[in-house]
């Protein structure tokens, strides 16, 4: 593959670091824009002595400036749980419309690829199941999940005006539940909460009954497809997940078998709108991208709980605290 010129908003967050890892160890020039409202500078420090790395600290929706040329553009700046959209409502619609279309310009600009991280969200609590890419969602725009689901779904039919009136190569890529290290310990994501509630011999806070479904995918797996899809020549969307679906109950259960730990599960109300089912039908990405997740939820789980076992040592440097 040749060098390309990468430019990764909110490439300081949990999926956007990995990509720049992994573009950097592909051999390519990457740019990291991130406004660091959800993303830490943490999750990138052991990149910045490469000097094909550049990391800008850049609010995407006041202005973005890249100098020299840029061959693609990976779009994922967004605040991207619960526990931070519920908090940054305002500033979720502003980098899903606003951000995304400086996005856009930049890539119109340059003459460069844009994919654009979009997310399960937009099926809402869905009611066809699985998910497909023709499936249009089940979303309620007042909710308190609104402001995230729509904020994608705009950020979608921007992207799509541009690339049919503008003429802009354009990609979409829909992601669904990803987890592994670099996560946030409370960034509310059902995942990392069970894990830092397992370490430190906290009751488990399952949502309702803990029968709600979620399919979760390795980060290794998900910038896998992600990458498949910015380098080809797919407009999308594309689903990019695992369809291994398992309920928030067992997740939560494994996760106290994974850590060793003694803690209790408690169940807790279920938030507004929390989807009922979540899984991916990945025939597109199997079909078009050659893609299958290949990191199985055990072996992801014990890598991912060890990481967060480092992360959350009380011996580390405070600066490196809750990354």
């Amino acid at each position: 593959m040749d060098e390309k010129h990468v430019v990764v908003t909110g490439g300081a967050g949990f999926l956007g670091s990995h990509l720049c890892e992994r573009l950097l160890q592909q051999g390519h020039q990457v740019t990291c824009l991130d406004n660091f409202l959800t993303g830490s500078p943490g999750n990138v420090a052991h990149l910045l002595d490469d000097p094909a790395f550049t990391c800008t600290r850049t609010d995407l929706t006041e202005f973005v400036h890249v100098p020299g040329p840029v061959d693609l553009v990976l779009h994922f700046a967004s605040p991207a749980s619960p526990i931070d959209y519920l908090r940054l409502p305002i500033q979720t619609l502003k980098v899903g419309a606003i951000g995304t279309w400086h996005a856009l310009g930049l890539a119109k600009e340059k003459g460069a690829r844009i994919l654009l991280a979009s997310t399960s969200e937009v099926y809402g609590d869905p009611q066809v199941h699985p998910q497909p890419e023709s499936y249009w969602g089940h979303v309620n725009p007042i909710g308190p999940r609104g402001v995230y689901d729509e904020a994608k779904r705009y950020a979608e039919a921007l992207t799509t005006a541009y690339r049919t009136s503008e003429g802009l190569d354009t990609a979409i890529v829909r992601i669904f539940n990803t987890y592994g290290p670099r996560m946030r310990p409370s960034d509310g994501r059902a995942i990392p909460t069970f894990i830092r509630q397992a370490l430190a011999g906290e009751p488990l806070t399952v949502a309702g009954d803990g029968s709600q479904t979620r399919s979760v995918c390795h980060v290794d797996d998900t910038v896998s497809g992600i990458l498949g899809l910015a380098f080809s020549t797919h407009p999308g969307p594309v689903n990019i997940g695992n369809p291994d679906e398992r309920s928030v109950l067992r997740i939560a259960e494994d996760v106290v078998a994974a850590t060793g730990s003694r803690s209790a599960i408690e169940f807790i109300d279920r938030p507004v709108d929390d989807p009922a089912v979540r899984r991916p039908d990945t025939t597109l990405a199997e079909q078009l991208l050659g893609w299958k997740p290949q990191v199985d939820w055990e072996e992801g789980l014990r890598s991912t709980v060890a990481w967060f076992r480092e992360a959350l040592d009380p011996e580390r440097p405070a600066a490196l605290q809750g990354r």
